[in-house]
């Protein structure tokens, strides 16, 4: 008498996120899993974001004293794209290089998951971490200059559109280059974004090579995304802007899906 085989129990990973599971209980999953292991830096992350957002607008006002109305404006719209832009582009590149030092990157690439989950997860996350900062940056900037601002409702997809480019940047900075390199770059960019980016001032005052470059840099158009949907009876989103920003965007998004594919 033949006796069937038993079936060979599930490895743990595989229980936890099963192949059959919909695509939105896998994202669900793994955006609880990164919450639960990200929960005691959580609070600290929101509160870096929002001291950097306070002391941008106050430093600031320091460096410039009374400004005139045009300069006020892109003062207190530019702390909460530095906020967006600083999450991705210099906090995400540092907890994607220590998530591969712990190794918790590799052990979630081994999971039955499209790669676009595991990135639809962190961007959630660190979109979340990155709102109150922009928040304040923006309640701030407009109490302390003086400034009156018209919302869009424009706003919430353009946000999403500047975390979404930066942090999709950053993760593709700290999955392709090498840890170290990653961190170096991600502490470059915090001086390359604050003072030589045209967010709280005009491009104009840049010199005129570099005024040229941010026009196909994706900063410059995120700023202009920023300014046009908070202060929106000033300022208008450039059709060039627009287009730059749509095609880093999707650049970015492809690079950091790809870059989740390629074998460490």
């Amino acid at each position: 008498m033949s006796t069937a085989p038993r079936p060979t129990p599930a490895p743990a990973t595989r229980r936890l996120l099963p192949a059959a599971a919909s695509p939105v209980r896998q994202l669900g999953l793994l955006l609880a899993w990164q919450f639960r292991r990200m929960s005691r830096f959580f609070p600290m992350l929101v509160l870096v974001q929002i001291l950097l957002a306070a002391t941008t607008v106050i430093g600031y006002g320091l460096l410039v004293g009374t400004p005139a109305p045009e300069q006020a404006r892109y003062l207190a719209t530019g702390a909460s794209t530095v906020t967006l832009v600083m999450v991705g582009l210099v906090m995400t590149p540092q907890l994607v290089a220590q998530a591969r030092t712990e190794g918790s990157l590799d052990w979630m690439r081994t999971l039955p998951v499209p790669r676009w989950a595991f990135l639809a997860a962190d961007l959630t996350l660190w979109t979340l971490i990155s709102l109150p900062g922009m928040v304040l940056g923006l309640v701030a900037g407009a109490v302390k200059f003086h400034v009156r601002l018209s919302l869009s409702p424009w706003l919430p997809p353009a946000a999403i559109v500047v975390a979404l480019t930066s942090a999709c940047l950053g993760y593709a900075i700290a999955c392709l280059l090498p840890q170290q390199l990653a961190q170096l770059v991600s502490q470059m960019l915090v001086f390359v974004v604050l003072l030589f980016s045209p967010v709280s001032y005009p491009a104009s005052r840049l010199p005129g090579w570099l005024a040229q470059a941010h026009h196909w840099l994706p900063v410059e158009p995120m700023a202009d995304a920023m300014r046009a949907t908070l202060v929106s009876h000033t300022f208008a989103m450039p059709a060039r802007a627009t287009a730059v920003l749509a095609v880093w965007c999707l650049a970015a998004l492809a690079t950091a899906i790809w870059s989740l594919r390629r074998r460490a």
